[in-house]
């Protein structure tokens, strides 16, 4: 029978199974009442580092955790971090009166786990550590959900874009969603990035198979150095491109837009995926001149200037906007 007090257990060499899970659900109780906050986070590492079994029993202890506010009528899933009010008596009674609900409720092959949510605003770039020891580096205006289960690690890509260096788990493939189309790994790096009407796959290492769910025919294996856009409606488009493209289409990573013969239009439309003062261009003929140079993300206004200087055309910087071609300068 589990206790309900704030002791630590006394972790020894010894330490049954049942101590395990009284433990865990002591600290999954701790959390409800107090919140996360740094200590809590490092005492949690703390005592989750002494022995390999706390980890799954801290899972365990979470998910009925969850399962216990979904029954109150609380949509799932609940951020930890939000969960601070005190635990009712029916559920301090459950899970302090009977930790075998835990390892029942994953034996029955229901257990809930908690999808960790990430978004971005626009002009911010994100490097996420993920809790299987992988990296997700996430772009402007982008929102994602990562769900890391015992089969499979699961990421839902709702929009925007994202490049991820994935732990190398051969018993859990690493599988980003996004809309109808799938991306899987195991062990590689590769961005993925939602547009209105399918996706772009960009491998930077290892080996990628990409398709849409529903349609086995429309199914492709990326490499290293490859892309490929993935249709909603499963029409694919390959290609092969030199490392150094692959890694220019990836400066965003660090706070850079590459151009090696983009089209002003192309290169206006990225810097606006980036900024709230957007470049606008006055005369249409301009959008089809091609462009090269490195550029800060951040700073349209210094693209529009050196656009003015390489195309001999007028810019008008505003407030809100910038317009280019506005009038041939003099």
């Amino acid at each position: 029978m589990c206790e309900a007090t704030g002791r630590e257990h006394d972790m020894t060499d010894r330490e049954t199974a049942e101590a395990i899970e009284a433990a865990a659900t002591r600290w999954m109780w701790r959390l409800d009442r107090e919140g996360r906050s740094p200590k809590f986070d490092a005492d949690l590492e703390a005592w989750l580092a002494g022995d390999p079994r706390r980890r799954g029993a801290f899972l365990k202890a979470e998910a009925v955790w969850t399962l216990l506010d979904q029954t109150r009528g609380h949509p799932l899933p609940i951020p930890l971090a939000s969960r601070r009010r005190p635990p009712s008596t029916v559920r301090r009674a459950l899970l302090f009166g009977g930790c075998a609900l835990a390892a029942s409720t994953v034996g029955a092959g229901v257990f809930l786990w908690r999808a960790d949510r990430y978004q971005t605003g626009v002009g911010e770039v994100r490097r996420v550590p993920l809790k299987d020891g992988s990296v997700a580096s996430i772009n402007t205006a982008s929102s994602l959900e990562v769900s890391l289960r015992a089969t499979q690690r699961t990421v839902r890509l709702a929009e925007g874009e994202a490049w991820f260096q994935v732990a190398s788990d051969a018993r859990r493939p690493f599988v980003v969603e996004a809309g109808s189309i799938r991306v899987r790994a195991v062990g590689t790096a590769f961005s993925v990035r939602r547009r209105s009407t399918g996706v772009d796959v960009l491998v930077t290492e290892g080996v990628v198979e990409a398709w849409a769910e529903g349609r086995p025919r429309a199914h492709i294996r990326l490499e290293a150095g490859d892309k490929a856009f993935l249709d909603e409606n499963a029409a694919i488009r390959k290609a092969s491109a030199a490392s150094s493209e692959i890694d220019r289409k990836l400066e965003w990573r660090f706070g850079k837009i590459d151009l090696a013969g983009e089209t002003l239009g192309d290169a206006v439309a990225d810097f606006n995926r980036y900024n709230a003062r957007k470049l606008v261009i006055a005369d249409p003929r301009l959008a089809d001149e091609r462009l090269y140079g490195i550029f800060y993300m951040d700073d349209p206004a210094a693209f529009a200037a050196a656009v003015q200087v390489s195309l001999g055309v007028g810019v008008e910087v505003g407030s809100s906007r910038i317009v280019i071609g506005r009038e041939r300068a003099s």
